[in-house]
């Protein structure tokens, strides 16, 4: 039987090494010598996660609830906790510390025997099970009661989520592979397919991955975008480190293509007269999203996936109702926009600033009033899955003209949907239009053109321009240079530091992350925080800087004398409650430190004002 014990000594092991096929052979290595149901159960708890893709519980164990649990099983103050937490930046390794040195090396003798892998299992169901944090920490403790230090390290690692051993789920992948004697990439598209691990191992120990069939409703990894800062890059890049490259077999079996040429055919788009670079579509500001629909087996049942593949249905369920009408399986890739049904002056409708659409994020009740202020709509760009088959592996020409024809079809469906169970309520409030749209996209034949269409692009209220091969398959989780986004900072700021938070992981011991204010007359207005631009050298030089010049020290926040002025870049300014200032920077960014600069010289209320004024997508 798989003793926990064992499981976190792997871990160890695993973290104690920065090398990927060491990795491998560990986990091969220990799965092999586990009986299948362990080697399901182990896999599963490698990649980090209490249960397969498409178990829908959750433990429901955040933070707050698992530092109270480790507080009564290691007996240890609040101020040692922080200690230790700030040491480590991270519970697991804070909660190994604090039983070591507290004396609880050892399960307690009413714990019973150790832990295995099985009994986590069971526990972890319970967890999910039970309501509310005070039938949960019961459960917490006993479990952190049965094991010994290290087991509570990864115990808790696993119950956050964050087991940070350099592990990710296609190395697991990799592993099963070459515990089992198989095909690496039929263990990864068996997992894509089916969504649970656990299964994916089992099949493979039976050698019947074969038998794996696509399900939908789990989320499958999304396709990303290389970032260009200049049309001439976009061009460059695109051109010479793609196109030419995937063309050149097309162009040797014959098919009529000057070179660098997309034969217009297969492009679905009218016959350029220059050279075509790919294809354009705007870049829009909005939360990308992957929807599953149209499962015969489960009639009505949609779900939205984020990024982050957590299930964004409760906050949208007019998207949920209108996709509940579409008889075909489906899985999209593409946008949820706030969207003005008629833009001011005609009847084009148009996508709203993301500062609309952020006030229906993570909602778990949506009222009348919501939707009708903020209706949504689903931007599709990408088709995944259709009908019965994954069409990852077709060029982007063909998907997209499969799409084109599903939203021909299907599209009108999603206009009168009904509230389910609330038809009255909604009948007079909820506007009725399409909430399926397909995502313009035109022929790209000119740098010329690309510098135009990122400007219509704005104007239109949206981030920016993708250009994409025509010819690029799908690859779910990937970057590549297949598809470019061309995003221009709206502007920039100088503004000083007023408050320094510690990080996480390994910046716990830093103060990393800074909240910044610009001036109004003679106060300081806050407008944002940032923790991204700086190296190392420059984190630890502010560190022992803020530290110097603390004025109130909070523990992990710190307000500060308002001296470093730093320059700061960002997409957008939205109007926010957040600050004093009515307002927030989006995605601010750290150029460089200012110490050339004043504070005296800093930027005002006045000009981030003015910078939001001049935004064509600019919120109300």
């Amino acid at each position: 039987m798989g003793e926990f014990l064992n499981f976190a000594e792997l871990n160890d092991a695993l973290a104690a090494t920065s090398k990927k096929l060491e990795k491998r052979s560990l986990m091969s290595t220990y799965l092999r010598g586990l009986a299948v149901e362990d080697a399901a159960l182990a896999a599963l708890y490698l990649s980090g996660s209490a249960f397969a893709e498409t178990d829908r519980r959750g433990l429901n164990a955040g933070g707050s609830l698992l530092s109270k649990a480790l507080a009564q099983r290691s007996g240890a103050s609040q101020a040692a906790m922080s200690a230790a937490y700030r040491r480590h930046g991270d519970m697991g390794a804070a909660a190994q510390d604090l039983l070591e040195a507290n004396g609880r090396t050892g399960p307690i003798p009413e714990a019973g025997g150790g832990l295995t892998l099985p009994i986590v299992e069971e526990i972890f169901a319970r967890i999910a099970a039970a309501r509310g944090p005070g039938a949960k920490l019961p459960l917490v403790v006993g479990l952190l009661e049965a094991a010994r230090p290290v087991e509570a390290k990864y115990l808790l690692k696993l119950m956050l989520g964050d087991m940070r051993t350099g592990v990710k789920q296609s190395l697991v992948e990799e592993a099963v592979a070459a515990a089992f004697e198989t095909d690496a990439a039929t263990v990864r598209r068996a997992s894509m397919l089916i969504g649970n691990l656990p299964e994916v191992v089992r099949l493979a120990a039976e050698h019947r991955l074969d038998e794996a069939r696509m399900k939908l409703f789990h989320p499958l990894g999304f396709m990303l975008a290389s970032p260009v800062d200049s049309v001439e890059e976009a061009v460059e890049r695109f051109t010479e480190e793609v196109l030419l490259e995937e063309l050149a077999p097309e162009a040797a079996a014959g098919e009529e293509a000057a070179p660098g040429e997309i034969p217009a055919k297969r492009a679905g788009l009218p016959p350029p007269s220059t050279r075509i670079y790919g294809v354009l579509e705007d870049k829009y500001d909005g939360i990308r999203a992957q929807l599953h629909c149209g499962d015969a087996s489960e009639p009505g049942r949609v779900e939205l996936f984020s990024r982050s593949r957590d299930d964004l249905s409760a906050s949208f369920p007019e998207l949920v109702e209108a996709f509940a009408a579409i008889p075909e399986k489906a899985i999209l890739d593409g946008e949820i926009l706030a969207w003005s049904p008629v833009s001011a002056g005609g009847t084009q409708g148009r996508a709203l600033p993301f500062s609309v659409l952020q006030q229906r994020i993570g909602r778990k009740r949506v009222t009348a009033e919501m939707r009708e202020q903020t209706p949504v709509i689903f931007m599709a760009f990408d088709a995944m899955f259709l009908g019965d088959s994954l069409v990852l592996e077709e060029p982007l020409h063909e998907r997209r003209l499969r799409l084109e024809r599903f939203v021909a079809r299907n599209a009108s469906l999603t206009a009168n949907a009904e509230a389910r169970g609330q038809v009255e309520l909604f009948a007079e409030t909820a506007p009725q239009f399409a909430r399926l749209m397909l995502a313009p996209a035109v022929a790209l034949e000119s740098a010329e053109q690309l510098d135009a269409a990122y400007t219509e692009a704005r104007a239109r209220g949206n981030e920016g321009v993708m250009l994409k091969s025509l010819n690029s398959k799908y690859q779910p989780g990937r970057r590549g240079l297949a598809w470019l986004k061309l995003k221009r900072e709206l502007a920039t700021l100088d503004v000083v530091v007023t408050g320094a938070e510690f990080g996480h992981g390994r910046r716990a011991g830093v103060l990393s992350d800074y909240t910044f204010a610009v001036r109004d007359g003679d106060a300081l207005k806050n407008v944002g925080k940032a923790y991204s631009g700086l190296t190392d050298a420059e984190i630890d030089e502010l560190t022992s800087y803020f530290k110097e010049h603390t004025l109130e020290d909070y523990g992990h926040f710190r307000t500060v004398q308002p001296l470093k002025v730093l320059e700061v870049a960002f997409n957008n300014v939205m109007r926010s409650e957040r600050h004093e200032s009515g307002f927030a920077l989006r995605f601010p960014r750290i150029l460089r430190i200012r110490d050339d600069k004043p504070v005296e010289e800093i930027d005002t209320l006045a000009r981030v004002e003015e910078i939001y004024e001049s935004q064509p997508d600019k919120g109300s």
